[in-house]
């Protein structure tokens, strides 16, 4: 008779995750209305942004168990704290802010129409350094550089034992926080792109028996049709 003990090795994988990140890329702002460049101008949500706002916080409440526990980080740009603050209210959390979340710096063309960048803006090459391309708009930040910070932001982040983490960014930096979640070599990510709609939620996981990180959703925002 065999006394071999069976083994059931994915048993575990049932149990609640070790960590989840929802990240958040804010509703709609000001500039996107007015038509002008976002970046680091620091324009606020219109009132259709800050219902969307509300909305945001309604799904995470319903998806995130009572007594779980919660941090909420966020850029300090208006439009996502004040995205932030929303969360936070029915979480009963202060947000952190953290201006390594901002979004992509474009210089001096911030706060200008949007027509004038587009005429000036020069794309990057399909190969070559594509992460040190400069655009030809004078104080922009180039893709590196925006993604150097985002991924400081989100090492620090991840070291801070969390069950959930809720990250509010912008459309580009999103991108960035996500590549830093599945370990994606910071010179890897010059042509990775995670499109994620205004007032989207991206969520990410991490199991507690394997410690594989899933990319479970990206850019989802079904919350936004809701009544």
């Amino acid at each position: 008779m065999s006394t071999a003990k069976t083994h059931v090795p994915y048993a575990r994988e049932r149990h609640a995750p070790m960590r989840s990140i929802h990240v958040i890329a804010h509703p709609e702002a000001t500039h996107h209305i007015e038509k002008v460049v976002g970046g680091w101008h620091d324009s606020d949500l219109t009132p259709a942004g800050r219902s969307a706002a509300g909305a945001i916080a309604r799904a995470l409440r319903a998806d995130i168990p009572e007594g779980a526990d919660v941090e909420v980080v966020s850029s300090d740009l208006r439009r996502a704290a004040h995205t932030a603050d929303a969360v936070g209210e029915l979480f009963g959390v202060k947000p952190l802010l953290d201006r390594r979340l901002r979004e992509k710096s474009y210089g001096e063309a911030e706060g200008g129409p949007q027509e004038w960048l587009d005429r000036r803006f020069v794309p990057p090459p399909a190969d070559g350094d594509r992460m040190g391309h400069h655009e030809g708009l004078p104080g922009a930040e180039t893709r590196g550089e925006c993604a150097r910070r985002v991924y400081d932001a989100m090492d620090e982040l991840l070291r801070r034992p969390r069950e959930h983490q809720i990250v509010v960014t912008h459309g580009f930096a999103l991108t960035f926080v996500v590549t830093a979640w599945i370990r994606m070599p910071y010179e890897s990510v010059g042509s990775v792109s995670f499109r994620a709609p205004s007032g989207s939620i991206t969520v990410l996981r991490e199991d507690d028996f394997f410690h594989n990180r899933q990319v479970v959703s990206v850019g989802d925002t079904r919350h936004l049709a809701a009544p």
